[in-house]
């Protein structure tokens, strides 16, 4: 069975307005559109740093009971749940890497790609 959904705990917890802390979630495969339509948004022209709180936004399906998930969530993260939710959605959707060459010695490495590094080019 294909499996599109992945449940997850965050190591600390998303601290909402309330208070209340959030830390079991659901993450959903990211589609195409997930990474290349926050390539046009006016936030991530003027900060390309902020495009992965944009996709992680559009790929977090439950946070707790936290109604809607939008940037403005992901950006109230603590910054080691942040990074976990990043490591999560590259190992879900096998963001392994890409071959590339030194341009010195012409040896061939793989070099790890990392959330919204394999969105098309604005």
């Amino acid at each position: 069975m294909f499996v599109t959904e992945h449940t997850f705990e965050l190591p600390k917890g998303y601290a909402d307005e309330q208070g209340d802390l959030h830390k079991q979630g659901v993450m959903r495969l990211a589609t195409a559109a997930d990474e290349i339509i926050p390539l046009h948004d006016p936030r991530v022209e003027k900060n390309p740093a902020y495009l992965l709180l944009i996709i992680l936004s559009r790929v977090v399906t439950r946070l707790g009971t936290v109604k809607q998930i939008t940037p403005n969530t992901i950006e109230g993260l603590f910054v080691e749940d942040l990074a976990y939710l990043q490591a999560l959605y590259n190992r879900i959707n096998a963001v392994d890497g890409v071959v590339k060459t030194c341009p010195h010695c012409q040896k061939k490495y793989k070099e790890d790609a990392q959330l919204g590094e394999l969105a098309a080019t604005p």
